[in-house]
């Protein structure tokens, strides 16, 4: 899937726990992680997309992964929802 496409999408989840939710409940396709934020907000989302299989793509900077998803903060973890 390439970026710009992302920001066309309307099925999208942004933040920690709206994503591990959707991972429980195996609602989640991809998981876009920026490689800048915290290690305590997406050790946990990687760690449970590697258990289930997810594909993570990462994106450079957390200010970057916001802008591609129009949204105006930036962002640690989106998902793309099934």
């Amino acid at each position: 899937m390439e970026l710009e496409r992302l920001q066309s999408l309307d099925n999208l989840v942004v933040g920690k726990k709206q994503t591990k939710r959707f991972i429980l409940k195996a609602m989640v396709d991809k998981v876009f992680v920026a490689m800048d934020a915290e290690k305590e907000v997406t050790d946990e989302i990687i760690q449970l997309c590697n258990k289930e299989d997810i594909e993570i793509v990462y994106i450079d900077k957390m200010k970057e992964l916001g802008e591609i998803c129009n949204i105006d903060v930036n962002a640690a973890v989106v998902a793309v929802l099934k």
